[in-house]
């Protein structure tokens, strides 16, 4: 059966733990959805594990129009959010609705994710839920105010926790359904999963989330330099690297083809 919305707030209720993946494009997403992921992330970090961007920022709505549409078509039963990237959202509720609706329009996504929770933002994630846009929530570290935050923990003062906690809480109450909490103090996130009705999705936050999401090419050791919070699971690096060596050396020595 396909995940729902609904399911992910069951899970919640019944303390079943929620997987989530990044994927970028449709073999990625077949496999991922085949394992067994409950949600699929297209998420804006593919500005740097499939374009090479040093940021997140550069990514453009066609862009991500482009991957998401790739990533659904390779998905039968995990929910499929995808990223509103930077200044895409951030203008008005109207700019909002417009790429919002777009994504869900022309890629086949149940939902959109969007960083931040401050009042402009909540009332955003308001208008966007009123009108049936499904919005997934996301603060803590939000990699596009890389500028203004950088990459280090967040939350790790009593005003910033509490800026923070706040910030779940005005998503919650606009309507989110489900908040990833990245890079913040366990305790923190502990708090909150256990104050706000709808599901935490963690990152660097702990393991008192309600579940937990990795950019994939971290698991799969894709990426040269690992965040201080992500476990690979294997070395693709290593793997494809060989393989292309020894194709490399047998086409030089005659032996591919056979």
């Amino acid at each position: 059966m396909a995940v729902t919305i609904a399911q992910l707030q069951k899970w919640k209720q019944q303390q079943r733990r929620i997987t989530v993946l990044t994927a970028w494009d449709y073999a990625i997403a077949q496999i991922l959805d085949e394992a067994g992921s409950d949600v699929i992330l297209v998420g804006d970090s593919l500005a740097m594990t499939a374009l090479g961007h040093q940021t997140t920022l550069p990514l453009s709505l066609e862009a991500m129009l482009h991957h998401a549409a790739a990533v659904k078509r390779g998905v039968k039963r995990a929910l499929v959010v995808c990223d509103l990237p930077f200044l895409t959202y951030q203008e008005s509720s109207q700019q909002a609705i417009q790429s919002a609706g777009r994504v869900l329009k022309e890629t086949g996504v149940q939902a959109v994710k969007l960083e931040g929770g401050n009042d402009a933002i909540a009332q955003t994630v308001a208008t966007l839920t009123r009108i049936g846009i499904p919005v997934m929530g996301h603060i803590g570290l939000t990699p596009q105010s890389v500028h203004h935050l950088g990459y280090r923990q967040q939350g790790t003062t009593s005003e910033t926790a509490k800026q923070i906690y706040q910030e779940a809480l005005n998503l919650s109450e606009a309507g989110a359904f489900s908040i990833v909490l990245e890079h913040i103090p366990s305790d923190l996130a502990h708090e909150i999963t256990a104050n706000i009705p709808i599901p935490t999705i963690g990152i660097g936050a702990g393991k008192y989330c309600d579940g937990q999401v990795l950019v994939t090419a971290d698991l799969l050791g894709l990426t040269p330099k690992q965040p201080p919070f992500a476990k690979p699971y294997t070395n693709l690096r290593d793997i494809i690297t060989t393989a292309t060596q020894n194709y490399i050396a047998d086409v030089k020595n005659q032996n591919f083809p056979p």
